[in-house]
């Protein structure tokens, strides 16, 4: 069985993405984007929710032929072109790449692909990873919390009808205050 972690870059207030869908304020230092690049490395298969998948598809299949770009963006840009992807749409026609298109219910689709064999699954996207924290199917959450407070925006956590207990397993720090937590689910 798959394990599937839900990561993302988080505000001290506990969202993914400000106002607006503002970013700006998770800038990552060079050592914490070679740490997200190096999970990309280690990532069988990344699922995609519509809104983050059209993100990154508009910048990381040509990033590491942009003018100035940095060894460590053409890195990333690599891992990320070759990493396997599920993107669950019903308003996107198509999707190129190494990545396949899944317009049905995602939730039935992330259980099947959990049950498979294979390395590990991440989940990105703040609606696509709602839905399968809901349904109980996320093993794993690593929180990067940046030390600012942005006052609104997306969420990292959905409301829940149940509690769900966690292990913290791993911490860490990057440059500019940027904690990482890592907790696993307690089934």
């Amino acid at each position: 069985m798959r394990k599937l972690t839900f990561g993302m870059n988080v505000s001290l207030d506990g969202y993914i993405a400000a106002p607006g869908g503002d970013l700006g304020w998770s800038v990552p230092s060079d050592e914490l984007f070679q740490w997200w690049s190096d999970r990309v490395g280690a990532t069988g298969l990344a699922l995609y929710g519509r809104k983050l998948w059209e993100t990154m598809s508009s910048h990381w299949p040509t990033a590491d032929r942009q003018p100035g770009a940095t060894a460590a963006q053409i890195e990333f840009a690599r891992r990320w072109r070759d990493m396997p992807k599920v993107v669950f749409s019903s308003t996107i026609g198509s999707v190129d790449g190494n990545t396949r298109l899944v317009t049905g219910d995602a939730v039935t689709e992330i259980s099947r692909l959990k049950a498979d064999d294979g390395a590990s699954m991440d989940i990105g996207g703040a609606t696509l990873a709602a839905a399968a924290m809901r349904a109980g199917l996320i093993d794993e959450y690593v929180i990067v919390t940046h030390p600012v407070l942005v006052g609104g925006g997306i969420p990292f956590f959905t409301a829940l009808d149940n509690w769900v207990n966690l292990s913290l397993v791993e911490t860490g720090t990057f440059p500019g205050g940027v904690l990482l937590t890592r907790y696993e689910t307690r089934r």
